[in-house]
């Protein structure tokens, strides 16, 4: 679905993506790891249309999307989420959902004083969408609690319910699992599955959780410095000795070794 070929992005003298290339298969759950000061976030922010490239080209589904804004990446079924979750705080976590919906009738003044018919068959459809996934994501149950109310872990399964407002593709998870506790995670781990496996989501995943890399993902890159040094399946990752180096640190050969 998606073809990185020799991407670079420049900061001054600073090359956070260094002519990094690769793939992403429709279908997969695929794995990001690295150090920090990879690149990993450059590149999500790239792909992702929030930073233009200093060059190199980004294809998805055979066409070249490089430099196309989010809101065009949007509209072909590419979205990701943050790190820090980027909620509404003064809405409920159902209002969150209802808002992502593109040109939704009631955006336009003259639809609000002329068919108002209309805008509430509208507004029931997303609502009831946005319930559905509530329900997918087993928290219905916050349903109409504030959004800066609810845990951090929660807000992380929020953010996934936004992609599923909308015909997503493709998304991009920066550290879905930073702050998130072992309870939460594995029900966004649960959740992740689900729509790879039910609904044919393709998943790029950040994350520096080896254990929740190794359950959802196949394949597993690795990058080190902007550019990717390895490829595989999560064993054949961890046991290469370029990622054990750029990753861990040579001090940690024989440890890593020892656990693996």
């Amino acid at each position: 679905m998606i073809v990185v070929e020799n991407l670079h992005k420049h900061f001054g003298g600073f090359h956070a993506v260094d002519g990094a290339s690769l793939t992403i298969e429709t279908g997969s759950i695929t794995g990001l790891i690295g150090p920090n000061g990879a690149g990993k976030t450059t590149l999500f922010n790239v792909i992702a249309g929030r930073l233009p490239p200093t060059s190199g080209r980004v294809m998805m589904d055979g066409q070249d999307i490089t430099g196309l804004p989010p809101h065009e990446l949007f509209h072909k079924g590419l979205l990701r989420t943050f790190q820090i979750a980027h909620e509404f705080g003064s809405m409920t976590v159902r209002e969150n959902l209802m808002m992502v919906p593109e040109n939704q009738s009631g955006e336009t003044l003259w639809n609000t004083w002329f068919k108002r018919g209309r805008i509430n068959a509208e507004e029931a459809r997303i609502r009831d969408k946005a319930d559905e996934v509530l329900e997918f994501l087993t928290i219905s149950h916050l349903a109409d609690q504030k959004a800066s109310q609810i845990s951090g872990g929660q807000k992380k399964l929020l953010e996934l319910g936004r992609t599923m407002m909308v015909d997503a593709k493709i998304v991009f998870l920066d550290e879905v699992g930073a702050g998130v506790n072992r309870t939460l995670l594995n029900t966004i781990g649960d959740a992740i599955i689900r729509l790879n496996k039910e609904r044919g989501y393709t998943f790029c995943v950040i994350e520096h959780d080896m254990d929740f890399i190794a359950r959802l993902c196949d394949p597993v890159i690795c990058m080190a410095e902007g550019k990717v040094l390895a490829q595989g399946t999560v064993e054949e990752v961890k046991n290469d000795e370029r990622v054990i180096e750029a990753y861990l640190g040579t001090g940690l050969k024989n440890k890593v070794k020892a656990h693996a």
